[in-house]
């Protein structure tokens, strides 16, 4: 139902926009405060903007030992940001033909045969319940995290052992590490190629992440005088984690990035929005990507993370593919993931609507920084720089519009003749429309002018026409007909007081 319900997209523009330059004290504030309240050794953090890097600042020291100065070039492990380059392997190896979203992850991984499940009528797991967490498998935070090291055959033997259920399969979200593990070696068992070696060839190489890699042993990519180390604050005191090698549960938290490295990551996703006819030149298609927006419908009512949460609209949060996505009704689509893990917590959230992304990266255990993340934001938002792209104005939608402009002056539907859907007329007929359009002539007049459309898609605009006592708000709909016809057309007029 098309329904008059509010104002139309606000035309007029705020007071002028700050740049990033001028807002980057307020940023740095943010970040300071959490790394002294979270007690954080180091921590870098970025804005991804206009595809590149715009913004970024490392504060604080890599190590306490010698003290190294956190830079941009500083490795940090991402955690569970790493589901996101899982996820989005799978989708590519989808793309390649080399496996189906709802074929049986049992299928990729044959250990997984004999797991009795919880009913005789359960589901058996799929891939896409593991990237949704669906599987029904246990949350399994803090211990997921400290299978990074386990050896491969072992989480073979794991596997072969099989699990408690939670819950039934497809019921219910559930987080879990296993089930991106599992997706790890699903990675690999369909490539032919370990995991690690497929999210190089596929991602990391093509995106030029020379930085970036799951063996941190690896002095050559990750020299000493790079890494940042990891600790835990506990009894008022920094301890160090212990250094966890590459292991089985790689896929679902144990990719190491610089923050140069990570941002690149991020202006890629963020370049898949909007569609359009552009070369595709990849790694990974455009509508790949945009894929791992689609969240199932396990939802949850949640607030906006940060110090704006309590008095913003409430989101509802559904998880994606290796994404947590929410409408939010001042930043559009958000996409955010964060990383909790031994020794490091870490933040991501995009904005695919305006082209533009927050991450953050520190070295202490489960410090994730989603609140000054969420709050730079919100002050970017605020500070005028998240453009939104403008939807165009379909040639059918001007020409309908035309239409209703020229039915209105009329004052009947004769500038409508072959453009009225069959449904149309049916909903109300020529008289009555004929006497609404003289009510709504005798409240506010001609209409001699029109701001802009504001369309909501190609078959769809928000419409204003200013008019010689007052205002007229209208909606035009339009119906998915060869050519195109008009479904519905909602006029009112516009309060008063509304600008």
């Amino acid at each position: 139902m098309l329904a008059l319900a509010g104002p139309l997209p606000a035309l007029a523009q705020d007071a002028a926009p700050k740049t990033l330059e001028q807002l980057a004290p307020e940023i740095d504030a943010l970040f300071a405060k959490y790394q002294a309240d979270q007690h954080i050794p180091g921590i870098v953090y970025g804005v991804v903007k206009d595809g590149k890097l715009a913004y970024v600042k490392g504060v604080g020291v890599q190590d306490i030992e010698d003290k190294r100065p956190v830079t941009a070039d500083s490795l940090f492990r991402i955690a569970s940001m790493t589901k996101a380059f899982t996820a989005l392997s799978i989708l590519q190896l989808r793309d390649e033909g080399k496996l189906r979203l709802d074929d049986l992850a049992e299928h990729y991984v044959p250990e997984m045969k004999e797991w009795i499940y919880p009913t005789k009528d359960s589901p058996r797991i799929r891939i896409r319940d593991l990237l949704q967490h669906v599987g029904g498998l246990v949350t399994d935070d803090p211990w997921g995290d400290r299978q990074q090291v386990l050896p491969q055959d072992a989480f073979t033997k794991m596997i072969a052992a099989g699990v408690p259920f939670s819950r039934v399969p497809q019921s219910s979200h559930e987080y879990s590490n296993f089930g991106y593990a599992l997706l790890g070696r699903i990675v690999a068992n369909a490539s032919g190629m370990p995991y690690t070696a497929y999210v190089q060839k596929t991602i990391l190489t093509p995106l030029g992440m020379t930085s970036s890699g799951y063996d941190v042993t690896d002095t050559k990519r990750a020299p000493k005088a790079r890494t940042a180390l990891g600790y835990r604050w506990e009894n008022e005191r920094w301890l160090p984690e212990p250094v966890m090698i590459d292991g089985a549960f790689n896929s679902m938290g144990g990719l190491q990035v610089s923050a140069k490295d990570y941002a690149k990551w991020v202006a890629f996703l963020l370049s898949a929005w909007p569609a359009r006819d552009d070369a595709d030149n990849g790694p990974v298609k455009r509508a790949t990507v945009r894929e791992l927006a689609q969240g199932l419908n396990f939802t949850s009512v949640i607030n906006r993370t940060g110090a704006s949460g309590a008095d913003a609209c409430k989101l509802s949060n559904a998880y994606g593919m290796g994404w947590r996505v929410a409408e939010d009704c001042d930043l559009g689509l958000t996409m955010a993931h964060g990383g909790g893990y031994p020794g490091y917590g870490s933040h991501v959230m995009l904005m695919p609507d305006h082209g533009v992304g927050v991450f953050a990266l520190s070295n202490r255990t489960y410090a994730g920084p989603s609140a000054p993340a969420w709050d730079t934001a919100v002050a970017l938002d605020r500070a005028g720089l998240l453009p939104s792209p403008e939807t165009p104005v379909s040639p059918a939608i001007a020409d309908m519009f035309a239409a209703a402009r020229a039915a209105y002056a009329a004052g009947n539907l004769t500038p409508f003749d072959g453009k009225l859907a069959m449904n149309f007329l049916l909903d109300r007929s020529a008289e009555n429309w004929a006497a609404e359009l003289a009510r709504l002539k005798a409240a506010v007049g001609e209409c001699p002018d029109a701001e802009p459309l504001a369309p909501t898609g190609a078959m769809s605009t928000a419409f204003r026409l200013n008019c010689a006592t007052g205002k007229l708000d209208g909606l035009l709909l339009l119906a998915p007909t060869t050519p195109a016809t008009i479904q519905a057309l909602r006029l009112r007029v516009a309060p008063p007081d509304q600008p």
